[in-house]
């Protein structure tokens, strides 16, 4: 009789289970650790810029969960295959990526991230509402494989040296021409590992009215055949936006692909000069906006003390003080990815700097034209690789 009980109460909680399941219940997060933990952060975005100070007052207040942070920087190309090796030894030792659109992307089609929402929805109430418009539409297409935790508009734009560009290329037919009469003075970096690079790549489609800008493979046909003509006038492409920067400061470019974000911080930090112009890469069908963002996501692999504290580092940095952070040097601008955080809400060294730095008319040019998000998961991979193998593979350094 006590086996056969035991036998129809072990029965009955099973099928209790697999009918919330059924339902669709959603599990909870595993408990916070009793010790504090060590945990290892990889950044192949450069979301450190913007959020490194709220990760840090993270583990000041809760010393009791998090003894130390571990950083390292990785490109977003080369992370996949590192995590991929790391989950096939069994042991992975990052435990939460910080990513754009890029990496997140390979990851999803990869497997390699946990699912982050529905099943610890206990961590995040009420998250889509908080979001603002642009940056919920960033965050549907993960699937809840990853957090939305920064948020831009973007580009693209062209940025230029005024003393050497008198009279700048104002939208993608002068682009061309501009670029044939000053050749190797404009470029791009390669899209794969680059912000404005992709931003530049997925804005064509839309300027150039393409047919599906949605399609790389099936609806660009414009675009591939525009990059092919503008790459006869481009010397390389860089590996990364940084190098442009840099070139353009130090006078070997005239022209580059930026966005807001990378339009403000360089300036501000002295690598671009102050005095460098922007505009708007208009098209036949005038401008629009491809948005990007900025994502945290937890490897598969990773331990359940590892996974509690994360997610409890992801809702913190969610709250509005610490949005209000990621103002930062400009370099995402606006950065926010909630709403109700107005730059008033940013330290006072931010608000001095976009004073200085940033450029009053972003936010009338972001209220006055329309917005899209970028390409995501598949279709952003099949880009990549198209560029990669038909536009500027051979021509990356």
């Amino acid at each position: 009789m006590h086996h056969l009980k035991t036998f129809l109460l072990s029965t009955a909680v099973a099928l209790a289970g697999a009918a919330a399941l059924a339902g669709g219940a959603e599990a909870a997060s595993p408990p916070l650790p009793s010790s504090p933990q060590v945990i290892n952060i990889i950044d192949v975005g450069g979301q450190l810029a913007l959020n490194q100070k709220a990760i840090e007052a993270y583990q000041k207040s809760h010393p009791n969960l998090v003894s130390r942070f571990t950083y390292t920087k990785a490109t977003a190309p080369e992370l996949p295959g590192k995590l991929k090796a790391e989950q096939d030894a069994g042991r992975v030792d990052i435990d939460v990526v910080l990513s754009g659109t890029d990496a997140i992307s390979a990851g999803i089609e990869q497997g390699l991230w946990i699912k982050l929402l529905p099943d610890f929805s206990d961590k995040f109430p009420g998250l889509e509402q908080s979001y603002s418009t642009g940056a919920l539409t960033m965050f549907k297409p993960t699937g809840g494989y990853a957090i939305t935790t920064v948020y831009t508009p973007s580009g693209p734009l062209l940025e230029y040296a005024p003393e050497r560009v008198k009279v700048p290329p104002k939208n993608t037919d002068e682009l061309l021409a501009w670029c044939k009469a000053h050749p190797n003075r404009f470029y791009y970096a390669r899209p794969t590992n680059s912000g404005p690079g992709r931003t530049f790549l997925q804005g064509l489609p839309y300027l150039l009215g393409d047919s599906n800008p949605m399609d790389p493979i099936k609806g660009w046909d414009k675009t591939w055949a525009y990059l092919k003509e503008l790459n006869g006038c481009i010397e390389y492409y860089p590996s990364g936006t940084g190098v442009t920067m840099k070139e353009l400061g130090e006078g070997s470019r005239d022209i580059i692909a930026s966005t807001a974000g990378w339009d403000i911080n360089p300036r501000a930090i002295g690598t671009v000069p102050e005095n460098a112009k922007v505009q708007l890469l208009m098209g036949p069908k005038g401008f629009t906006w491809v948005s990007d963002a900025q994502y945290m996501a937890i490897p598969k692999g990773v331990s359940k003390d590892h996974i509690a504290v994360v997610l409890d580092l992801i809702a913190f940095m969610m709250k509005p003080e610490q949005q209000a952070v990621t103002y930062d040097d400009g370099y995402f601008y606006p950065g926010p990815a909630i709403k109700g955080v107005p730059v008033s809400l940013a330290p006072k060294a931010s608000q001095d700097l976009l004073k200085q730095f940033g450029r009053p008319e972003y936010d009338k040019l972001m209220a006055q034209y329309p917005i899209v998000a970028p390409l995501f998961g598949k279709d952003l991979i099949a880009a990549f690789h198209k560029w990669d193998e038909e536009i500027g593979g051979s021509k990356i350094k």
